[in-house]
C-alpha cells in the first residue's frame, strides 16, 4: 500500500489535470454562448481569403501525398527521439556494457527507419508525376 508521502507526489500531476480540463471546458462553453450565430448559406461556404472559393471542395487528393506526409513524420518524431538519446549517451562511459547498449539500440533504431525510407523511395512514393 503506498504511503501519504507517495500520494502527495501525485498532487502536481493531478491539479495540472484538472487545470487542463477546466480549462478545455471553459472553452468550449464560452465559445457557445459567446461565439457568433450566423445563419442560412453563408453559414456553410468555404472561406478562401475573403474570396469565393472555385470549383469543389470535395477535391480528391493523391495518396503519395498523404505517404509524403506520414513520412514527414515519422522522421520528425526520430529526430524527437534522437535528442534526448544523444544527452543519455554524452553521460556513459564510452567504454561501458550499458553504452554499448545504447549504441546498439539506437542503430537498431536507425536501421529500421533507413529500411523503411528506401522502401518507400523504391515504391516511389517520392515522386511527383
Amino acid at each position: 500500500m503506498l504511503a501519504q508521502s507517495d500520494l502527495l507526489s501525485y498532487l502536481p500531476v493531478a491539479v495540472v489535470t484538472s487545470m487542463a480540463i477546466v480549462f478545455v471546458i471553459a472553452n468550449i462553453v464560452l465559445s457557445t454562448i459567446l461565439g457568433p450565430r450566423a445563419e442560412g448559406a453563408i453559414k456553410g461556404t468555404t472561406y478562401e481569403a475573403g474570396m469565393d472559393p472555385i470549383g469543389t471542395t470535395r477535391k480528391r487528393f493523391n495518396v503519395r501525398f498523404y505517404m509524403m506526409a506520414v513520412t514527414f513524420l515519422l522522421f520528425d518524431v526520430e529526430i524527437i527521439f534522437l535528442y534526448p538519446w544523444a544527452v543519455s549517451y554524452s553521460q556513459l562511459d564510452p567504454g561501458s556494457a550499458e553504452a554499448k547498449l545504447y549504441l546498439g539500440r539506437i542503430l537498431f533504431f536507425l536501421a529500421t527507419s533507413v529500411i523503411a525510407y528506401v522502401y518507400a523511395w523504391k515504391k516511389g512514393v517520392f515522386k511527383w508525376d
